[in-house]
């Protein structure tokens, strides 16, 4: 069993509330985006974590992800992190050689690396490591001006070329919307996308998108501002192509991200996005 941290969560705790397979649709994502990066074993990656950020009042959430990232990595290790020592306390008999449990919040409680009497302690193998965030419903809860410091603080445990993908669902993962961040060899974030995901469960309509953007553009719908410009030109696409929809709401979805791009915006539009429900605008 893995001890929790004794340092003090920084954060709030969530309602943590999540139904099964919620995120479903987010982890199928990373596992078409970069399954490299689930994969890799060169350096510091070799031991490095998954990070499930906030996974709630059970930890269906982390265990969920074990078993799809797994199928193509069987021994990553992964770590569920939570503010709320109870709900950790709960899911520690879920934990084995390579599956964690630990209290935590923004400053992740990350362990210090051992080392025997032969070794040189350098700064770059000072404590473990992480190559994947997912931290889905967390941030909602906060100001915009939490939004930075907690990116800041995250990213402090994240190796350079390792990804977080943070943003909000439904309550049954229909819709989300996510940022794609990337660490950097200077030890910064970069956007590198912003992801709209729907399973056409609830129908489509762009308007829905706006209730689960990220913390960092949700309150800037508003005119003059990019995020603005993006939703309204899809609305005008989704208008101009609703002939589509008579063959089906995939093909309409697909039809209105083409002619989004065809508008200037930088959206990949490969088939293995569209026909699944995501639309990813490049940043």
């Amino acid at each position: 069993m893995t001890k929790t941290s004794t340092k003090k969560p920084v954060g709030q705790i969530t309602r943590g509330k999540t139904a099964s397979n919620r995120l479903r649709r987010v982890d199928n994502f990373i596992l078409l985006y970069e399954p490299s990066l689930l994969t890799r074993t060169d350096g510091l990656f070799a031991d490095s974590f998954f990070i499930d950020l906030g996974y709630g009042a059970d930890p269906r959430t982390t265990l969920e992800s074990a078993a799809r990232f797994r199928r193509v990595n069987p021994n990553l290790p992964i770590l569920g992190v939570e503010i709320d020592k109870e709900r950790v306390d709960a899911a520690l008999p879920h934990a084995d050689r390579i599956t964690h449990f630990r209290l935590g919040g923004f400053n992740l409680p990350l362990q210090p690396r051992i080392f025997h009497a032969n070794q040189i302690e350098d700064a770059g193998l000072a404590g473990e490591s992480v190559r994947l965030i997912r931290a889905f419903n967390v941030l909602r809860q906060y100001e915009e001006v939490d939004f930075a410091p907690a990116y800041e603080r995250l990213g402090k445990y994240v190796l350079p070329g390792g990804l977080m993908i943070e943003g909000t669902s439904t309550p049954f993962g229909q819709l989300w919307v996510a940022n794609l961040a990337r660490m950097t060899a200077e030890k910064r974030w970069k956007m590198e996308a912003l992801v709209f995901s729907t399973n056409f469960r609830v129908g489509f309509d762009i308007t829905d998108f706006q209730a689960v953007l990220p913390k960092n553009h949700i309150h800037h719908v508003v005119a003059g501002e990019p995020i603005y410009e993006f939703m309204e030109a899809w609305k005008r696409s989704a208008a101009e192509t609703s002939a589509a929809r008579a063959f089906g709401l995939r093909q309409w979805f697909s039809a209105s991200v083409e002619s989004l791009a065809a508008k200037g915006f930088k959206i990949d539009l490969h088939k293995k996005w569209l026909g699944k429900g995501w639309l990813v605008w490049n940043q």
